[in-house]
């Protein structure tokens, strides 16, 4: 399959997002990635149901939503309700990450799950074959503009061959520095979707950038 590109509305302009959704919405990107922190799984806070359903009402491609905060199970049906079509736990604010998959799909919703850098794939073997989306953080999750860990392409290829080996369907995401110098390495090594925000939102063509990370 050819690769995704879901920009982060995490690095958009908040005093314009209506903007900055339209822009999105007229590119090649194909989701958009939202961010949700709590700043207490994340030392940072971000932006809720509100915003989101805003986000719904404009957008015209799918919502990538990652959830960065702890309990997540309890917020499952209101993420669905305000539009979410992908939503991402974390392997590590789940107790019990199969039942909170299954909560997921039940609701109608595609299932990811995300795990930080310092997390080894091996961990998500078990659970490799219900899931839809695995996120690799590439960064540590909080805060965006952060250096990517360069560890993360050997992180792809282990996850690769899991996915390959358990015959999953799963996709595999990279969050965090993703930007025009390594993201074809990403894609070489097994990367299916990019996540991007300050690549793009930060650059002087933000649909050109799209573009080329499309290529």
């Amino acid at each position: 399959m050819k690769h995704l590109v879901a920009p982060s509305v995490l690095s958009a302009n908040f005093a314009n997002l209506q903007a900055d959704i339209e822009l999105i919405n007229k590119s090649e990107a194909d989701w958009f990635h939202v961010d949700v922190m709590d700043g207490v799984f994340v030392p940072n806070i971000s932006f809720g149901f509100p915003v989101i359903k805003a986000l719904k009402k404009f957008a015209k491609k799918p919502l990538d939503v990652h959830l960065m905060i702890v309990d997540p199970d309890r917020y499952v049906t209101a993420f669905k309700e305000v539009g979410a079509d992908i939503l991402t736990v974390h392997l590590e604010a789940c107790t019990h990450l199969h039942r909170s998959i299954q909560n997921i799909k039940n609701n109608g919703m595609k299932a990811g799950v995300a795990i930080n850098p310092h997390t080894n794939v091996e961990l998500l073997r078990d659970c490799i074959a219900d899931i839809d989306l695995v996120c690799l953080m590439s960064v540590n999750p909080g805060f965006g503009g952060q250096k990517f860990i360069e560890n993360t392409y050997l992180k792809v290829s282990n996850l690769k061959k899991i996915i390959l080996e358990t015959k999953s369907k799963a996709l595999i995401e990279i969050d965090g520095g993703v930007d025009l110098n390594n993201y074809k390495k990403l894609i070489d090594c097994g990367a299916n979707v990019l996540v991007a925000g300050n690549t793009v939102f930060g650059s002087q063509n933000p649909i050109q950038t799209i573009s080329d990370l499309k290529k």
